[in-house]
């Protein structure tokens, strides 16, 4: 659990890194797109470790459930929570909407079914269009939330693994889970909200064509959007 929740971190804050770029226009977000889409060895090799991370890490928390489910066949007659917080309460539920998030994540700005004007190779049409309107931008800030607890006591957890636990250092691994967890979540809901707000919208000299995605480019996986860029090239799938 701890070291495929390691990984997932790693990608979610080079993730959030990377889409910063969409407030520095839509060139430079696009261009980020493709440069690292022309690693392609390195892109498949991401995308095997995260798949295979998120499907040990779901077992993982299957596994244990079960194993503490199992370590107590009768509840408690009277439950009074005196350590645990209610970041670590709500892992499962937290979880659970991460994973649908992923899910219309991949349908939303991956593969465009689920988006109203998705365009190949233009992320930053399809993250302003995609998060202006209709419940898109709510679930992004419910599923954002979600990650907050889930990263919080994800971090505070993984500390105590590698045996970081003693009564003179929680303070500090406290301060470290929440200010981590509060600087990936705060930059994560910047986008919905920058779009929202009209702070990010496409330029008005910016004219793009919705394209219908084709069937081999619906076929690939991957955990964000990908496309090929107007020119012709391939675009990073890791990017928005």
């Amino acid at each position: 659990m701890a070291l495929t929740g390691a990984v997932l971190f790693g990608y979610v804050v080079v993730h959030m890194l990377g889409n910063l770029q969409i407030y520095l226009g839509p060139e430079a977000l696009n261009a980020y797109a493709v440069k690292l889409r022309e690693m392609p060895a390195l892109l498949w090799g991401v995308r095997l470790l995260l798949l295979a991370s998120a499907l040990l890490h779901v077992w993982a928390a299957a596994s244990l459930t079960r194993t503490n489910m199992a370590a107590r066949g009768a509840g408690y007659r009277e439950r009074r929570n005196r350590e645990s917080t209610y970041a670590s309460r709500t892992m499962r539920w937290s979880g659970v909407i991460l994973l649908l998030f992923i899910v219309y994540h991949i349908l939303h700005l991956t593969v465009g079914t689920v988006h109203p004007s998705f365009v190949h190779g233009d992320v930053y049409h399809n993250v302003v269009v995609g998060l202006r309107a209709g419940i898109a931008p709510f679930f992004y800030i419910v599923a954002m939330l979600a990650l907050g607890l889930h990263m919080y006591h994800g971090l505070w957890s993984f500390m105590q693994t590698l045996g970081l636990s003693h009564p003179r250092y929680d303070r500090l691994r406290y301060a470290f889970a929440v200010l981590v967890t509060a600087v990936v979540v705060l930059g994560n809901l910047s986008f919905p909200l920058a779009v929202m707000t009209g702070l990010v919208k496409e330029p008005a000299s910016r004219t793009v064509t919705a394209k219908k995605p084709s069937g081999a480019r619906a076929a690939g996986f991957t955990l964000d959007a990908s496309a090929a860029v107007s020119g012709g090239a391939a675009q990073h799938p890791l990017t928005q």
